[in-house]
């Protein structure tokens, strides 16, 4: 007797533009090309991964890349904001967060401006109809690269903030991702400063290769609203404190974090140490292509092995949304539906 996760309302905050892809579309767009993908993303699919070192990291970027390579183009960039909203809105996702790098497509559609404009551009399309397909609302956040020069997240900062004064339909946040063992973090305090001094949400990765410490210098330099991960914190009591404190929220990918052996099983992750200090904790995908793990799958485990409750889903739910930056009106209905959705008796059919 269980009530029906895909019908609680979601905001999911943590996917990234490529990761997101569907296996097949990946598929598709390499056959029209002319490119041959690894074994891993066609008969050997899902693939086995590992970051625990920097040749596990080393194959699962360059997994990553194989299907990066593959989006060359408008029509491409559109199909994937497209799919990834209504594969979130079928799992119950009301509000989706994508983190773009748009250094990455830049070289197919005329530079970084245009690149972030065909995305913005189909995420407005993707929204004024919304409600007739079923598929989720998008907002952007462009993400800079740690294995990058810093002044390249100054560059990308600049454009975020730039692109930041359309409102929900510009950028909304500005994010730091990719291997957090590479590069100093304080070195990109000053693209954060550019970002926070244009109102963007400050989302840096932080405390999923690294612990604690990587997370106690985040807060001190990056000053982030939230962390993408975070889940080390647990390690060091505290720094889990000081992020309830500072309401810092965590979107936290279980999937994503047993494929990548940080931890070794699922029960591993540390949701219910979260929970239980107070923390915000958002539920997410992260890269779906390479873990065969999307946003409905993060709450059924922490349903299933971890025994979050429902009344601990729907909060869970609630501050997915509270943390977002989806408007006031997408809020304020979810949290009436989740409000509902708890009030309804749960059945044996879900």
């Amino acid at each position: 007797m269980t009530r029906d996760l895909r019908a609680l309302p979601k905001a999911h905050l943590h996917l990234h533009f490529t990761g997101s892809m569907r296996v097949e579309t990946v598929r598709d767009m390499a056959a029209a090309q002319g490119l041959r993908l690894p074994d891993s993303l066609r008969s050997a699919y899902p693939p086995r991964l590992s970051a625990a070192d920097e040749r596990g990291w080393f194959r699962f970027q360059r997994l990553y890349d194989a299907a990066r390579h593959c989006v060359r183009g408008e029509a491409q960039m559109r199909r994937i904001v497209r799919e990834a909203a209504l594969d979130d809105g079928a799992e119950g996702s009301r509000w989706l967060e994508i983190q773009v790098d748009p250094t990455s497509y830049a070289p197919f559609v005329g530079g970084i401006t245009p690149a972030m404009e065909v995305v913005l551009d189909e995420a407005r399309s993707v929204n004024a109809t919304a409600d007739e397909t079923g598929s989720a609302r998008v907002g952007v956040v462009i993400a800079a690269s740690r294995i990058r020069h810093p002044l390249e997240a100054r560059t990308l900062a600049r454009l975020a903030a730039r692109l930041a004064d359309r409102g929900p339909e510009g950028v909304l946040g500005f994010g730091l991702s990719n291997d957090e063992r590479r590069g100093s973090t304080p070195d990109f305090a000053p693209a954060f400063r550019i970002a926070e001094r244009a109102g963007l949400m400050l989302v840096p990765h932080s405390g999923e290769l690294l612990g604690p410490d990587a997370i106690a210098e985040t807060l001190t330099s990056l000053r982030p609203q939230r962390l993408g991960h975070g889940v080390r914190s647990t390690e060091d009591p505290r720094v889990l404190e000081a992020l309830v404190a500072a309401d810092v929220a965590l979107e936290v990918c279980p999937g994503s974090n047993v494929a990548l052996g940080v931890y070794r099983e699922e029960h591993d992750v540390p949701l219910r140490t979260l929970l239980d200090a107070g923390a915000t904790v958002a539920l997410g995908a992260d890269d779906p292509l390479l873990f065969d793990s999307r946003l409905l799958a993060q709450y059924e485990t922490a349903r299933t092995v971890h025994g979050i409750t429902d009344p601990e889903l729907a909060e869970v739910a609630r501050g997915s949304f509270r943390a977002s930056r989806a408007p006031e009106e997408v809020v304020t209905t979810a949290l009436a539906d989740i409000d509902a959705w708890l009030a309804a008796p749960p059945s044996s059919a879900a």
